[in-house]
């Protein structure tokens, strides 16, 4: 009864260790995938800023078009205000591609500033105002610079905490499957092996009678 007691003793601590096991391994589970999500999703932002920085080159480009033409002398009135009226059609249709990636709350901020310096340049267009257009065109493309520098920083930020957060994960990961078969190892042991060594029956010395 003793030895029965003690195996049962021994298999109920092998079912405990049998769920602990279970729970361990659904955790690294869940660790692997939301790691491997996070690391995604922060690299599809990360590529999003490169969209964002062709858009941003584009507009650059508009932009310097605009002021080099508004600072011309040998250009008619009617000329310039039908070469920047179509420019500024070019970069209105960029504003909606821009708009529809990820931008974080200071980023936005200053595209919301670059929007109004555009607005700014299309109101002296109808008044002929050369002068405020080669400005705010100028203010436009110092406001494109400091975007510029904040994605591609912010970029960089995002992603290296994704790196971290997901080699943090990666350890983890690999300590638990190391922790499950320790603990395989000792169930192993509790349920067979003793089992085994139950069964085995030492023979008795013949008797001297």
């Amino acid at each position: 009864m003793k030895d029965q007691k003690r195996y049962s003793n021994k298999t109920k601590a092998a079912f405990i260790l049998l769920i602990v096991m279970l729970i361990i391994l659904l955790g690294n589970f869940n660790t692997l995938r939301n790691s491997k999500n996070v690391n995604d999703n922060i690299n599809a932002i990360y590529k999003d800023r490169l969209v964002v920085a062709h858009y941003i080159f584009q507009y650059s480009k508009e932009l310097h078009f605009i002021k080099a033409e508004a600072e011309k002398l040998n250009l008619s009135d009617v000329i310039k205000k039908d070469e920047i009226i179509q420019t500024l059609d070019i970069i209105h249709n960029i504003d909606d591609l821009y708009a529809k990636t990820v931008l974080t709350d200071k980023e936005k901020q200053y595209f919301d500033a670059f929007l109004l310096s555009c607005k700014e340049i299309n109101k002296q267009v109808e008044n002929k105002n050369w002068g405020k257009i080669a400005f705010s065109s100028a203010e436009a493309l110092k406001t494109l610079e400091s975007l510029s520098e904040i994605q591609i920083e912010e970029g960089k930020a995002k992603l290296a905490v994704a790196n971290a957060m997901y080699s943090r994960n990666n350890v983890l990961g690999q300590l638990q499957i190391a922790l499950l078969i320790i603990l395989g190892g000792i169930t192993f042991y509790l349920l067979i092996v003793k089992k085994i060594k139950q069964k085995i029956k030492i023979p008795e010395p013949p008797s001297m009678n």
